[in-house]
């Protein structure tokens, strides 16, 4: 008789645990009562902060590089490679709030020069494909940094080159993008992005996101202007492709890197998509009885092509049961059946006090795997009811 096989595949628990790190506690859980389990970790990531760490885990190489942090000072940052040529280059890593000096946020000056040098870092490392996972930004810049990170000129009605920084791009002039590394035309962009902002107006970079980042309502009136003339000159120096993008679904993204990504010719993906893709998740959950996701918060966000949701709609095309494990849990329970989780495990189900589930996370993910594998074995022996899955196409069910 073959083992019982689960696949433990969770996203971080942001401030507390790594994806790694939840999936691990599970699996230690889980061991303590199915010992015997053929256990598979794949740690997720929604295309934002920890995709870089999912990628390591799915046998990509680290790789390092010394680049410029969102307000200028230096700063190392990873990214990962794997032998066929392909990268994933997280901004956050670059060009995030996590990264900046004492936590200060500075909407106006923020800069995303580092992730420019992060993606030529990848294609000095051999990289022929890059996968850029965008999220947690501190920049409101349109991508003008990264550009410039990737040997584009910006200048003013003077030809002084611009300062960095969202708000200098009021004062553009002139784009020169000769100077643009060659190898952007023959290497292939991903810009992993759930959001479907355009660059501009109500919906924008700026009005969106730049609250985030500390901008304040003059700020952000002063930003989505500067971010309008920047698209206007760079439309005019780059032609159609950079004119529609700032229309575009996701050019909003990360403080409008979207927007610069698309005019490089990025493809945009769900984020959570291209991981399953580089993690092999769906080869991974053949023959599964149940896969177990999460993330740090369940909430209507999460729905929104966050991992947990993304893990479990892929299971169901499997017939696997996906069983979801959370800080905390906002779904009611239509909403979660929807969602296609068959459980949802809160550690504030353990533990009322939220400041504990935060400092004891690892003890409570732990003991809630144990909770699962209890159910699971019970499931297993007739003993306790199946867990079910339905396919909300079919609408039949399959019990594992």
């Amino acid at each position: 008789m073959k083992p019982t096989k689960i696949v433990l595949a969770p996203d971080k628990f942001k401030g507390t645990l790594t994806a790694p790190e939840v999936a691990a506690a599970l699996a230690e859980g889980i061991r303590d009562v199915l010992p015997a389990a053929k256990l598979v970790l794949v740690p997720v990531a929604d295309g934002g902060e920890g995709t870089v760490t999912a990628a390591l885990g799915a046998g990509f190489s680290p790789r390092r590089a010394r680049v410029s942090g969102p307000t200028g000072q230096p700063l190392t940052a990873e990214f990962a490679v794997d032998a066929a040529g392909r990268a994933v280059v997280e901004m956050a890593a670059a060009s995030g709030l996590d990264v900046l000096p004492g936590g200060v946020k500075n909407a106006r000056n923020a800069t995303s020069l580092g992730t420019g040098q992060l993606i030529r870092a990848a294609l000095d490392a051999g990289a022929r494909e890059i996968v850029l996972g965008v999220g947690g930004s501190a920049c409101t810049d349109g991508g003008a940094g990264m550009l410039q990170g990737l040997g584009a000129r910006f200048t003013d009605d003077a030809g002084n080159e611009l300062p960095l920084g969202g708000a200098a791009l009021a004062r553009i002039a002139e784009a020169d993008l000769g100077g643009l590394d060659a190898r952007l035309d023959t290497a292939t962009l991903v810009l992993a992005a759930d959001v479907d902002n355009p660059l501009l107006g109500e919906r924008g970079a700026a009005a969106v996101f730049g609250p985030q980042k500390g901008a304040t309502p003059s700020d952000v009136a002063d930003l989505d202007a500067a971010l309008a003339r920047f698209a206007e000159v760079l439309g005019g120096a780059m032609g159609g492709r950079a004119k529609a993008a700032k229309d575009a679904p996701g050019a909003g993204a990360a403080g409008g890197v979207g927007y610069a990504a698309l005019t490089l010719g990025a493809q945009r993906r769900r984020g959570i998509d291209v991981v399953v893709e580089f993690t092999a998740l769906r080869e991974k959950l053949e023959g599964a009885s149940l896969v177990v996701t999460g993330e740090g918060s369940l909430d209507s966000q999460s729905l929104s092509g966050k991992a947990p949701v993304g893990v479990a709609t892929v299971a169901r095309t499997h017939g696997v049961p996906a069983v979801a494990v959370c800080g905390r849990n906002q779904l009611d329970e239509a909403t979660r059946r929807a969602a296609g989780f068959a459980a949802v495990h809160a550690l504030t189900d353990l533990e009322p006090d939220v400041e504990v589930c935060l400092a004891d996370a690892r003890r409570l993910v732990r003991e809630t795997g144990r909770l699962i594998a209890a159910d699971l074995s019970r499931a297993l022996t007739g003993t306790f009811e199946p867990l079910t899955i339905v396919d909300t196409d079919s609408r039949k069910e399959s019990v594992r």
